[in-house]
């Protein structure tokens, strides 16, 4: 979906379809090097934000990996953080011995990303990396690492790419502020 098709909900275009595709080019190029001589590692993203980055990073890659789907909320249907994790849907694969890279649409508090690194370290990951789209340090209660970033964005509402308001607009093709108006009530 573009701009025109939601340019009454969408008060500033923070990234442009053609940045993504540049950072997205970018980012799949660095981990492709640095994992070129990795033989397990695994991908996985949190359903549902993180499916566009997911697959847009790893087609971009030079290198095969398998890749997996966790489905967590700390949401429910709010805005702000429940700071209670459910797992709507595990992994399908054993991380045990694997090198994970965590592919995240944005990190925001860092309280879903803090827990899912310790409780893959628990389950046995020879490592835990993190690569997110989008980073919003001003709300961040947990610092937790982030090796491969996109963008570093103010604290706004944003949607598109992944990203969503009560389950829409997650199929922007581009990074928008939403506007206050639409989440008002």
């Amino acid at each position: 979906m573009k701009y025109d098709d939601v340019k009454d909900s969408i008060s500033q275009v923070l990234i442009s379809h053609e940045e993504l595709d540049s950072k997205l080019d970018e980012l799949a190029a660095q981990i492709s090097q640095d994992y070129a001589d990795v033989d397990n590692l695994l991908c996985i993203g949190v359903l549902k934000g993180a499916a566009y980055t997911l697959v847009s990073v790893t087609r971009r890659m030079s290198i095969s990996t398998p890749v997996d789907f966790m489905s967590l909320s700390s949401y429910g249907s709010g805005m702000e953080s429940s700071h209670t994790i459910t797992v709507r849907s595990d992994l399908t694969t054993d991380v045990a011995g694997k090198n994970v890279l965590i592919l995240e649409d944005i990190v925001d508090s860092g309280y879903t990303l803090n827990w899912l690194i310790a409780e893959l370290k628990r389950r046995g990951a020879a490592s835990v990396k993190v690569m997110a789209l989008l980073s919003k340090p001003e709300r961040r209660e947990y610092e937790v690492p982030i090796d491969y970033l996109g963008f570093t964005i103010p604290n706004e509402f944003v949607v598109g790419f992944g990203m969503d308001y009560n389950d829409h607009y997650r199929n922007l093709d581009f990074i928008g502020v939403l506007d206050p108006k639409v989440y008002a009530n």
